[in-house]
């Protein structure tokens, strides 16, 4: 995974190693202009492995701020450190602690899950009953994408192999409904959580959102959870902004971070939205939904192969 961004930085990296060979004058061996030169290579090579721009810009100025008035010192071993601490800011800042999060609030700990079809929103949501599950919570979930009989049925079979309790309704049913009863089952047989699924909407679908709100407005979820497909890039990040715009989202979860090389969504989703990154996807098996952490990403950049 990452491997197309951990490539870019290692080009731009050996562009000014390569620099810092040719001129021996100006600051770190490198005139004022080659460094705008070299920014701009690194800024290019960010974009194309889909890291957002706000985040690109970011990075660059957090770069210049290490060149500015440092001690003469090689010019790659000064940027490569410049870069892997301005990414690993926003990485930390990119962190959330989604269980310390779920303990603040009484039970039933209510949970609405959003994103676009295709985004692995279901069995994110599995993967989350399956964690909770193993700490000793009760769950329940609420199939309340009734728009599509494929996921009422999915849902259902995830729930069967984990035990878990599963609230649904006919095909074309009243979504906020069955979010109202997942509730008050909840209530009743003092369960812990409630994991509401809902329909994969389109951000530019004016008709669904608004049925997101009405489901919103009914369930008053505690958290809500944008899930996003890495392998979209900069879509998942246009679309989190956009969820959150319409319903406010408190978190994300991001998948298929495994088979994404680019790394550009994962690096920039959370700061950019300015929403904590509480699990990333890492595989198939319900074990394969880990807490986002910074050094995890960064030694999958800046590590070895």
């Amino acid at each position: 995974m990452f491997r197309f961004l951990r490539k870019k930085i290692r080009a731009a990296e050996e562009a000014i190693e390569k620099a810092e060979e040719e001129e021996k004058k100006g600051i770190f061996g490198i005139s004022e202009k080659k460094i705008e030169e070299l920014l701009w290579q690194l800024e290019m090579a960010l974009l194309e492995a889909d890291v957002a721009l706000e985040v690109v810009e970011k990075i660059k100025n957090e770069i210049k701020k290490k060149l500015v008035g440092a001690p003469r010192k090689e010019a790659k071993e000064l940027v490569e450190k410049a870069l892997k601490d301005a990414i690993k800011n926003i990485l930390k800042k990119s962190e959330g602690d989604f269980f310390k999060e779920v303990e603040k609030k009484e039970k039933p700990y209510v949970i609405m899950f959003v994103g676009v079809n295709g985004s692995g929103k279901t069995t994110a949501i599995a993967k989350l009953a399956y964690q909770l599950k193993k700490r000793g919570y009760s769950c329940v979930i609420a199939a309340a994408d009734t728009f599509r009989a494929g996921a009422i049925e999915q849902l259902e079979k995830h729930a069967e192999k984990l035990g878990v309790k599963l609230i649904k309704h006919d095909f074309g049913a009243d979504p906020a409904a069955v979010a109202y009863d997942a509730i008050e089952h909840a209530k009743a047989k003092h369960k812990d959580f409630v994991l509401i699924d809902t329909a994969g909407r389109m951000q530019t679908n004016i008709n669904l959102m608004e049925e997101m709100r009405k489901i919103k407005r009914v369930a008053n979820p505690d958290l809500i959870i944008f899930v996003g497909d890495a392998l979209t890039g900069n879509d998942a990040i246009e679309q989190a902004r956009k969820f959150n715009e319409v319903v406010g989202i408190d978190g994300v979860i991001l998948t298929k971070v495994d088979a994404d090389a680019k790394g550009g969504a994962a690096l920039s989703i959370a700061y950019t939205i300015k929403k904590p990154l509480f699990f990333i996807g890492i595989g198939q098996g319900y074990d394969d939904q880990i807490p986002f952490k910074a050094d995890w990403m960064l030694e999958r950049i800046f590590g070895e192969e």
